[in-house]
């Protein structure tokens, strides 16, 4: 059975940094592309970044040049490394695992808040 796990989020001052990760496990399939998303209360969850296996990313704008994303596939694992957050980066953020020949899967969500 795959399991998302995702670590990283908390509490952080405007103009802090925080790191994501996300493991991926249980699955024989092999993974196209990971990424990340976000929800805010009240608000639909978009994309913030994606990485496929061949290490091509995109970003969602407002978060280009503070975001970094990044992946270990021999891990199976998904980072984001969030710098210079602004109260508008708060929200519960959601791993997204695309495998071939399986339907996508998301982790179970972690809070980030941060505070003005």
């Amino acid at each position: 059975q795959v399991q998302l796990v995702e670590s990283g989020g908390g509490l952080v001052q405007a103009g802090g940094s925080l790191r994501l990760s996300c493991a991926a496990s249980g699955s024989r399939f092999n993974i196209r592309a990971m990424g990340w998303y976000r929800q805010a209360p009240g608000k639909q969850r978009d994309l913030v970044a994606v990485i496929t296996s061949g290490g091509v990313t995109n970003y969602k704008d407002s978060v280009k040049g503070r975001f970094t994303i990044s992946r270990d596939n021999a891990k199976n694992t998904v980072y984001l490394e969030m710098n210079s957050l602004k109260p508008e980066d708060t929200a519960v953020y959601f791993c997204n695992v695309v495998f071939i020949g399986l339907p996508p899967r998301w982790g179970q969500g972690t809070q980030v808040t941060v505070s003005a």
